[in-house]
């Protein structure tokens, strides 16, 4: 076997063994639910943009784009478009390495007047484009699959309501646009392992998240499979059980 091919089986097992390891699991958690009470996700920047992740779901995500090499990546929930950014310049990244071109498109519904003009006046938004509205409604739907069409390899993230009926109104809509061999990512499926107390006043919660959202939308979608090798090697993630890869 060659250097390469053995490294990466050494990579295959370490992480099979850290989805075995329940004492670290458990630690992961306890950290995630520590840190989640100090705001710890928005204390971080993509190229001058707050982007409110994980570090280690960014380098995730990192990870998905060079090896889908996506030709549109479609997110809901916009913010303060960090996200937005990222992944831009992530397919920056891609096309400077094989010439394989994509673009970005961010849904939200309200995005605010200060947040679009920061995105629009960077320098990655040449490859972002933006549509407000519901993620949900019907004229909005329609408009992402306008923009999809003739794209080959489209990646979906999903991280705006993370009630569960929005979710998986969200995941029927779009879901079906990811093409084989890439993902349909669903953010802050956590929402759902941390007690009530550390997700305070928000409208969702335990069994109204989008991990609930997930498992509903998967007991009538086989094409789909939870890929748990990504959360297995993060450990620490937003999004347990929501990284989705379509198989077929």
């Amino acid at each position: 076997m060659n250097p390469i091919e053995a490294f990466k089986n050494e990579v295959t097992e370490n992480i099979r063994q850290l989805g075995e390891d329940k004492d670290v699991q458990a630690l992961s958690r306890i950290w995630s639910r520590e840190t989640n009470q100090h705001k710890y996700t928005y204390n971080f920047s993509w190229l001058g943009r707050p982007i409110i992740q994980y570090p280690q779901d960014m380098v995730a995500m990192q990870e998905l784009i060079w090896e889908v090499k996506p030709d549109l990546i479609i997110e809901t929930g916009i913010a303060h478009g960090g996200s937005l950014i990222f992944s831009a310049s992530m397919l920056e990244l891609v096309a400077s390495c094989t010439g394989s071109e994509g673009e970005v498109l961010g849904v939200d519904i309200d995005i605010r007047t200060h947040n679009r003009q920061a995105i629009e006046e960077h320098p990655m938004s040449k490859r972002i484009s933006m549509i407000q509205g519901s993620s949900i409604a019907t004229d909005v739907i329609a408009q992402v699959f306008e923009k999809a069409k003739g794209k080959k390899r489209i990646l979906i993230i999903l991280d705006s309501n993370h009630t569960h009926d929005h979710v998986l109104a969200e995941l029927k809509a779009y879901a079906s646009l990811t093409s084989v061999g890439s993902y349909c990512v669903v953010f802050d499926t956590l929402i759902d392992d941390m007690p009530k107390h550390v997700l305070g006043d928000r409208t969702w919660g335990h069994g109204d998240s989008p991990k609930s959202a997930v498992h509903e939308y998967l007991k009538s979608h086989n094409e789909f499979v939870i890929d748990k090798s990504i959360e297995h090697k993060l450990l620490i993630t937003v999004a347990p059980d929501g990284y989705l890869k379509r198989v077929h």
